[in-house]
């Protein structure tokens, strides 16, 4: 049964058009080297599909770029000198760009101001005005932050310092626990208070189950208290 001829127009599925795309790119790419397998030509294919993506075929026995200098020498052209000339366009814009931002630089740090206007000292005036404006805003806000952190971290210390206050004053009315009385090893206990948080002895009672078991008069204990 012969094959029906296929309509030359673009595919509009996206998925058949695709399905197409890499079909024929295969067979083509398969002619390309027959072709130079049989005849030994040199072929280059470049191929871009519709999404950009690139496939290229360039027979094995050269390169891309001997296959474009041999192109360029046969039909006397050259595809490099306006793509440098272009770079060295971009390059000049480039350094110009370069010099006019240095000498900004050096303008905003009150060097070169010979040259310029009195319109122009004024543009620079206001432009550093409102710079100052943006770094002094900055810094207020550091300095607000900061004062938020230490508020934070006073008001913990505060709160362990008043928990501790709490927890000593309910160990005092508790019966069973009292302040030392012998001089001698009270002082010695609270005679570091010099050096950092002082330091309240409390002797537990013999009516306490652990002292009335082991036969001790007393069992010193000490707890910190933060002034």
């Amino acid at each position: 049964m012969a094959r029906g001829k296929i309509q030359i127009k673009r595919i509009e599925n996206t998925t058949n058009r695709q399905v197409t795309y890499s079909k024929r790119r295969n067979g083509l790419f398969k002619k390309a080297n027959e072709l130079t397998v049989l005849c030994d030509a040199k072929v280059s294919i470049i191929m871009f599909s519709s999404t950009g993506k690139l496939h290229e075929y360039i027979s094995p026995s050269t390169s891309t770029k001997q296959f474009f200098d041999q192109y360029q020498m046969t039909l006397g052209l050259d595809l490099w000198s306006s793509h440098y000339e272009n770079m060295q366009d971009n390059l000049k814009k480039q350094k110009e760009v370069n010099r006019n931002l240095r000498k900004e630089i050096r303008q905003r740090m009150g060097d070169c101001l010979n040259d310029l206007s009195i319109q122009d000292l004024k543009l620079l005036e206001e432009e550093m005005d409102k710079a100052a404006k943006v770094v002094r805003e900055r810094k207020y806000k550091v300095i607000t932050n900061q004062i938020d952190t230490q508020r934070k971290k006073f008001n913990n210390e505060k709160e362990v310092h008043n928990r501790l206050i709490r927890d000593l004053e309910q160990r005092a009315e508790d019966p069973r626990y009292g302040l030392m009385d012998n001089g001698g090893e009270y002082e010695s206990v609270i005679g570091f208070s010099n050096l950092g948080p002082r330091m309240f002895a409390l002797s537990l009672h013999p009516t306490h189950p652990n002292n009335a078991h082991s036969g001790a008069t007393s069992d010193l204990t000490t707890y910190p208290l933060l002034f």
